[in-house]
């Protein structure tokens, strides 16, 4: 049976794809990248805006229309709290919530088993590893805990071993989940994140390791002393998500465990040790109550810290959720200026970190390739353009490179 995978959201929904492909893949499916040559589609949802919904939606449309014999599984995020919208769409013959494979290889009549612990990632040099699922806090704009249920943690051995699998193939693995802080609290012997990390760094040779997205009160001494002695095991690079730098905000958006100044707090002790850093966060714009005064608080803090991108983007109402019963969101116009704003502080951050790092080494693990270039990520996760004929070793390489910000033109694409 050929197969056509197509995956919306996360790097966790993209470890969730990638299970789905080893399955099928070893069950005797191919997998395709036209939908005309396939004779099912696994479409992975995520639910964290309405748009993103939107375009599951019309993806799941599209197929039908261009292979009407196509029979679709919807998986993932969105399909876990669906309602009946989403069977109801063209060729869809089965809604499996969350990150159920066993639920998906059963819809397509493949053999039903455990999840398989991943050997290799299709795409590139790099690889997303699972090691959370879930969450156990209840931010008041989030469905992904109602789709994903409590946080819950994978055995610190089967982690090591899928690592070590994964790094026969792969210059770095970055560690996901939903929730990756909290990794191994409610495991019988009590774990960590700084614990599972340490002992891969020990167990795991040669591959470089990189954190997804952490939340800035959870980064311990530990984490902070891997980062800054052995970058080029750990990658000096922190996703740590704000949402807005006001305290009253934080409040209304339910995330009691840190205010303004304690995350600006915990993000300078990391600046002040690891050198180069890539520092990112997630900020939203036009949640429901959002003031002038509150965004020019968010506009501050952000002004303040040594961030070098930001991930904005706007308020959506998600089912289910609490944040919907708060009142109004500030008028579209507004919101949209104040993400622009923000935006534009990010565009100047990245600009002032890319100056900074003019001319300096940087660790490089290939990503692409594109006409007489290669494409490749730095530990402090800037985009790196090397030419064709740099030398490689299992996808990673240390040589002189022009470095650009994430998502920018590659130099060969330049006029």
């Amino acid at each position: 049976m050929n197969v056509f995978l197509h995956t919306f959201g996360c790097k966790a929904n993209q470890y969730d794809t990638e299970v789905v492909r080893q399955r099928l893949e070893d069950a005797g499916c191919v997998v395709v990248d036209a939908p005309e040559a396939a004779e099912a589609a696994v479409v992975n949802s995520c639910t964290v805006t309405h748009v993103g919904e939107g375009k599951m939606r019309g993806l799941v449309r599209r197929l039908a229309r261009r292979n009407p014999e196509i029979r679709t599984v919807v998986m993932g995020c969105a399909a876990a709290v669906d309602e009946g919208a989403i069977a109801a769409l063209p060729n869809v013959v089965a809604v499996v919530g969350g990150a159920d494979s066993d639920g998906v290889a059963g819809a397509l009549g493949v053999a039903r088993g455990a999840a398989p612990e991943l050997r290799r990632f299709s795409s590139s040099s790099r690889a997303w590893l699972k090691i959370q699922d879930g969450c156990d806090e209840h931010c008041t704009f989030c469905a992904t805990v109602l789709a994903r249920g409590a946080s819950r943690s994978r055995e610190p051995e089967s982690v090591v071993r899928e690592a070590a699998r994964l790094a026969a193939w792969h210059a770095e693995i970055v560690l996901t989940g939903v929730h990756i802080g909290t990794y191994g609290r409610e495991l019988a012997e009590r774990w960590s994140l700084s614990a599972l990390l340490a002992l891969l760094v020990e167990r795991v040779p040669d591959v470089r390791f990189r954190l997804s997205s952490v939340e800035a009160t959870e980064l311990d001494d530990t984490l902070v002393a891997l980062m800054e002695v052995a970058p080029d095991r750990v990658a000096p690079h922190l996703h740590a998500p704000l949402q807005s730098g006001s305290d009253r905000l934080l409040k209304r958006m339910g995330r009691h465990w840190y205010t303004a100044a304690g995350y600006g707090r915990r993000v300078e002790r990391l600046a002040a040790r690891v050198a180069p850093l890539g520092l990112g966060a997630d900020l939203m714009v036009g949640f429901p109550g959002e003031s002038d005064a509150d965004h020019r608080s968010t506009v501050r803090l952000v002004e303040e810290l040594p961030f070098t991108y930001l991930h904005v983007f706007p308020y959506s109402p998600r089912h289910g959720t609490a944040a919907p019963r708060l009142g109004a969101p500030p008028a579209d116009a507004a919101a949209r200026a104040r993400g622009a704003e923000l935006r534009a502080l990010g565009e100047r951050k990245a600009r002032a970190h890319l100056a900074a790092r003019a001319g300096a080494s940087a660790d490089l693990v290939l990503e692409g390739r594109r006409g007489g270039w290669r494409e490749a990520v730095t530990e402090d996760y800037l985009t790196a353009v090397v030419p064709a004929d740099a030398p490689w070793v299992l996808g990673r390489s240390r040589v002189a490179a022009r470095l650009v910000p994430r998502g920018a033109a590659l130099l060969g694409e330049r006029a």
